[in-house]
């Protein structure tokens, strides 16, 4: 069993600025989302917060290992009746878990061994369940601000597809997103060689670039993006 640990990441004061983009990614992953919902590393409960917007979800739980983010989580939902907020690891709880949905937003790139962290997730998953990831791509992409973030690696759409299938997923959905970000996340972190984001920066491109961006990859998936995005789904029953 690990021990405790404190997040040393500063990009998730910046992130919690981004509506648009996290409504953008909720948009590919609400038709697939289940009445009950593991959220894994839910850090301050940002996306959480947008996942209670589908009326899909009838429970939550948000879980977060961190010592210093914890606290934050569950003075958050505190009185929230759908949402119960668990301190640790998956690993701790697949015995006792059982969810129609496992959702990892900036999660599996943090995992050293993610194949063995997507068996655990397997295995909490009912019949038909989903699996809905995003994380970051290209690994020519990977720099300081990957470095600052804890990312252990940025995944290739092959990469990715090879990991899921392993363990006995099939994908249902499994493509890039914010084709933009590329050049911004190479111009910060491999040129600039930044440590962290700025509010500022992220508030700029989320209410100037993600508003047309997210209607343009709704039509047309670029041939590559700052992240992936992946639905797959634990055989047994209809999505």
């Amino acid at each position: 069993m690990r021990t405790s640990f404190s997040y040393s990441g500063t990009e998730l004061d910046a992130l919690a600025e981004a509506k648009n983009y996290y409504h953008w990614i909720l948009t590919y992953f609400e038709p697939y989302v289940g009445g009950k919902v593991v959220e894994v590393g839910a850090g301050v409960g940002t996306f959480s917060r947008f996942l209670l917007e589908s009326p899909r979800v009838t429970e939550l739980t948000a879980m977060e290992p961190a010592d210093n983010l914890f606290p934050l989580l569950e003075r958050r939902f505190a009185g929230e009746r759908r949402v119960r907020t668990v301190k640790g690891y998956l690993e701790a709880f697949v015995d006792t878990l059982a969810a129609d949905s496992v959702v990892l937003i900036n999660v599996l790139e943090h995992i050293g061994d993610d194949a063995e962290f997507l068996r655990q997730a397997y295995k909490v998953l009912s019949p038909a369940g989903t699996i809905l990831v995003f994380t970051p791509a290209l690994p020519v992409l990977y720099g300081s601000l990957d470095r600052s973030f804890e990312h252990h690696r940025r995944y290739t759409k092959a990469g990715l597809a090879q990991r899921l299938h392993e363990v006995g997923f099939r994908l249902l959905c499994l493509r890039y997103f914010n084709l933009p970000g590329v050049a911004t996340w190479f111009l910060a972190g491999r040129l600039l060689r930044k440590n962290t984001l700025r509010s500022s920066d992220v508030r700029f491109y989320d209410r100037w670039v993600v508003p047309w961006e997210s209607k343009i990859e709704r039509k047309w998936e670029p041939p590559f993006g700052q992240s992936l995005l992946a639905v797959a789904l634990k055989p047994g029953g209809q999505t």
